[in-house]
């Protein structure tokens, strides 16, 4: 699923024009057009290409016209599943050869599949170009499908599938909105699909399908970044030019779907729902309606940050929902503005539908404030210009407006005609697409509540939605690998592009605060973030999550300042704030646009100077703070990670749950957020971290003016902590019955992130669970299927953190997935990593690092961390070099001492009945509702 593009992120600067009139001619553009050029060849392909000498890469898209509507009857998921088989062999390449081209290099690449279209995506350093240009003509033109990837990717989907619904309210989001939406169209259908959809699938249904919309005159190429257009011109002409134009027409869906006229109920009961949530689904145009501008605005009135209506009355106001939400859903065909809530504890369903409605009627009833309008045109821009921040984002801008609208220029279109949206249009969309007949709602309770002998209502989709049946093209070619004499292969990489390392530059206040500045000039954007020692790692015994909640509060209220009036004051100027703790700091953040900087920072000043804790701020703060951890011990994943921190750090500073406990949580009095505020936050403990269009005599300016006057309160500042002695290994199962997948971690002690082993740990690593291609991925994935992903982990804070390998799986083969992490933890200590290997674990480590430093809130975040755990600055320079150092050696002697699991605990989470065998006498037994996270026991 998709937004509309102008709304993608929300956050934004003020737009030059009135909020009530429309303006007598087009105003100036908010945003400057994104600059392209265009062409189609012969075969019908469409070229977009974007310039951009700024960055060392490049990014490469091809969107295909297809998508999960287009999915054969009874083969739901099928666009989705063939996505994944795209990554295999083609005629020229390998399987997973895509991976090594991306990943391998530095780069990364991934596709998605929506209800319209399916877009692979690869960002590439820009020497490796015409590469990529050569792998996807040849999976654009030489597929191969054969029966071994064939039957492990579409295992592969179903564990995917499997994880979508294991989590909470997964079947709601994935499944049950859409059905409820349509009555005809196939967007009624879940773009997943189903099992048993993906078991009826043969491998002649793929290459049909491969060879009916697979083809030139259906997609179009993107190409963003660092590179000569006219060599990018022969690169495209020699690659895709050659690829035939099939003479068989490309079926499209025309189904119309008909004007809902009466609201339509269903309830239903579901395990694993921790909180009741309803969802109500109101059908919209598609994307190119004249409309969608002014619904975009209705959208971000409803749901757009704290000041927004859904935020305001509900979740802050009433305290009725955790929280509540609107999605615009905007496609080729008939969309949906969905308003759903997931209700607060002691919350009914029944009164979060009556709110959700309320809020929904009051846009009918009366047009948006002036205020409100400003707002969310602020929201919207300044959300555009972080989405363009880089060569991916701007090209993606591109394909979405060429896939879904037919226009490439539609992103900048609708950007200017949202600049022209008045209260009046508001309110004219929501009477006419937002009337309670035309919606259709479903309350999703737990399985737990149901009334003796109620099942509750079914919902599928509709046996008249229609669906074309999938017929193979009368010429259809079966691609074979060529012989190795005759194969292709790709072209060699061309002369490197360096990277620009930011340099960062630094002053100190009189007052002790650090301030570090790193100029941005590319956009008019500005990623503010102030750090200070100090998180959940000093939360008291018996009080897990006071950090946590600690940093929540501060924005929630100053001396002069109510949390309403700090959402609104911030977000009218386009910008969002956030205020957070980590194991070892916490930060507030702001992102807005660079000439709004002096009164955002106003506002971070006052919140870390004057903020109140008021009693009912924290009691507020408090309830939602408990409704949302009983959300996440319900999710598989998020409590394996929780019981894998206490056995692995049992009472020390990061073993218990930094997000708190209902217990903990309940136990935090006011006194102790205001000591810990008093300890944490003082200006000789921090530093501000300004990253963007700014000079350093600005930044000094604004520093100065804002936080000249921050003085440290009286007593003590942060006290030190250290660790404790570490526990012996555990291995523990965590009983949920009925869990539709089992979460599986091995984890053990590692180091501090200014251990002089970190980067060669980092580069180990890498090699056993850092992308693709890493080794946990290609054994417990690639070659088994046993998983949608594996990965490792290494947590490195100030203080000693954890290395960890990571999976989900369907319960019964957890065993075999504890196995292979295991072995494979060992075997990097037992043998030593190939040159050729470590070198594309080394690219994998650099490439990251590089697009993490290529945005504002990227720079602002490396710094921080920085900060944190007291290193130099210029670590930023360093970095590459200090990885690039790494030999195999050095991986050898570090994987031995650090990565070996006879240290490790094993923790698995799901239903022990079907992955626990009799000779597991070793493993503790805990049923899910007896867990205790506030002991180091865990009972």
């Amino acid at each position: 699923m998709r937004l509309i593009r102008a709304a993608l992120l929300l956050g934004a600067a003020t737009l030059p024009l009135a909020a009530t009139a429309r303006p007598a001619k087009d105003p100036a553009p908010a945003i400057k057009p994104i600059d392209f050029t265009e062409r189609t060849l012969a075969n019908g392909l469409k070229v977009y290409a974007i310039r951009d000498t700024g960055t060392s890469n490049v990014s490469v898209q091809v969107w295909y016209n297809v998508g999960s509507k287009d999915d054969p009857a009874g083969r739901s998921g099928f666009a989705h599943m063939f996505e994944h088989l795209m990554f295999k062999a083609t005629r020229n390449l390998v399987a997973e050869q895509m991976d090594r081209l991306t990943e391998d290099v530095g780069g990364y690449n991934n596709a998605s599949t929506s209800d319209d279209y399916t877009e692979y995506h690869e960002v590439v350093p820009a020497n490796h170009l015409e590469r990529l240009l050569f792998a996807e003509a040849d999976r654009m033109s030489t597929l191969v499908v054969e029966p071994v990837s064939f039957g492990s990717e579409r295992d592969v989907v179903k564990e995917e599938l499997r994880g979508n619904i294991a989590q909470p309210y997964g079947k709601l989001f994935s499944g049950y909105s859409s059905a409820i939406s349509y009555s005809r169209h196939p967007y009624a259908r879940s773009t997943i699909g189903s099992i048993a959809n993906l078991d009826s699938a043969g491998i002649e249904d793929v290459r049909a399908f491969h060879a009916t919309y697979y083809r030139p005159d259906n997609a179009i190429l993107v190409v963003a970044g660092n590179f000569d257009p006219k060599q990018l011109d022969a690169w495209v002409d020699r690659y895709f030019a050659p690829i035939k134009r099939p003479a068989t027409p490309i079926p499209r869906v025309t189904v119309a779907e008909p004007e809902r006229t009466k609201a339509t109920h269903y309830t239903v009961y579901e395990a694993n729902t921790p909180l009741p949530a309803v969802l109500i689904s109101y059908p919209l145009p598609p994307d190119n309606d004249p409309d969608n501008p002014a619904l975009a605005v209705l959208n971000t009135v409803l749901s757009g940050g704290e000041s927004s209506r859904l935020y305001e009355n509900l979740v802050y106001k009433d305290q009725l929902a955790q929280s509540a939400q609107t999605y615009l859903d905007t496609k080729q065909g008939p969309g949906n503005l969905m308003a759903f809530a997931i209700l607060a504890g002691g919350k009914t369903a029944d009164a979060g539908e009556a709110a959700l409605r309320a809020q929904i009627a009051r846009l009918r009833d009366a047009p948006v404030t002036a205020e409100e309008l400003t707002e969310a045109k602020n929201q919207i821009l300044t959300s555009t210009l972080r989405s363009r921040e880089t060569a991916e984002g701007k090209g993606r801008a591109i394909a979405t407006s060429a896939i879904i609208d037919g226009d490439p220029r539609t992103s900048d279109r609708q950007l200017a005609e949202i600049a022209r949206v008045t209260a009046a249009d508001v309110q004219r969309v929501a009477r006419k697409y937002l009337r309670d007949e035309r919606s259709a709602a479903i309350r999703y309770l737990p399985a737990e509540s149901a009334p003796a002998g109620t099942k509750g209502d079914a919902i599928a989709v509709a046996n008249t939605v229609q669906v074309s049946a999938l017929k193979a093209p009368a010429d259809m070619a079966v691609p074979t690998p060529a012989s190795a004499a005759e194969r292709i292969a790709p072209p060699a990489p061309g002369t490197p592009v360096a990277a620009a390392i930011p340099t960062p530059q630094e002053f100190k206040l009189a007052n002790g605060l650090r301030v570090i500045v790193v100029e941005k000039h590319d956009l008019p954007l500005l990623s503010a973030s102030l750090v200070t020692q100090g998180g959940a790692a000093w939360d008291a015994p018996g009080r897990a999550g006071l950090a946590s909640l600690t940093a929540d509060l501060m924005t929630k209220g100053t001396a002069t300042r109510s949390a309403t009036q700090i959402a609104r004051e911030i977000e009218a100027l386009g910008g969002s704030i956030s205020s957070g703790a980590g194991w070892d700091s916490s930060q507030i953040d702001v992102t807005i646009k660079a000439d709004q900087a002096a009164p955002a920072l106003g506002i971070v000043a006052d919140v870390v100077q004057h903020a109140a804790f008021a009693p009912e701020e924290i009691e507020r703060a408090r309830a939602q703070d408990i409704d949302g951890v009983n959300v996440a011990l319900k999710d598989p994943a998020s409590l394996s990670s929780l019981v894998a921190a206490r056995a692995v750090f049992g009472d020390g500073p990061y073993g218990h749950p930094a997000s708190g406990t209902p217990t903990a949580l309940k136990a935090i009095t006011r006194a102790d957020i205001t000591g810990a505020f008093a300890h944490m936050w003082r200006p000789q403990q921090a530093a501000l971290i300004l990253v963007g269009d700014i000079t350093p005599a600005q930044a000094k300016s604004l520093s100065e003016k804002s936080f000249g006057g921050w003085k440290a309160p009286a007593g003590a500042g942060l006290a030190a902590v250290s660790p404790r002695a570490v526990p012996e290994p555990r291995m523990i199962a965590v009983d949920m019955p009925g869990a539709e997948q089992a979460a599986v971690i091995v984890s053990r002690p590692g180091i501090a992130r200014s251990d002089p082993d970190y980067y060669a740990a980092s580069v180990t690593n890498a090699v056993l669970g850092g992308g693709y291609s890493s080794r946990l991925n290609q054994e417990i994935r690639i070659k088994r299927g046993l998983a949608y992903g594996a990965s490792s982990r290494l947590t490195a804070h100030r203080m000693p953190g954890s290395i960890s390998g990571i999976t989900k799986t369907k319960n019964p083969t957890a065993p075999n997935t504890v196995a292979i992490i295991v072995t494979e933890m060992k075997r990097l200590g037992g043998e030593p990593v190939s040159a050729a290997e470590l070198e594309t674990r080394k690219a994998v480590l650099i490439g990251d690092f590089g697009r993490a430093t290529e945005t504002g809130a990227g720079i602002a975040s490396t710094l921080g961390d920085y900060v944190v755990a007291d290193l130099p600055l210029d670590e930023l320079k360093r970095f590459v070099p200090a990885v690039t150092a790494v030999d195999p050696a050095q991986v050898q002697a570090v994987a031995a001492k650090l990565f070996d699991p006879a240290a490790a605990s094993v923790v698995i989470v799901g239903d022990a009945k079907q992955f626990l065998g009799k000779d597991d006498d070793g493993m503790e037994v805990i049923p899910a509702d007896k867990l205790d996270l506030d002991k180091a026991s865990l009972k």
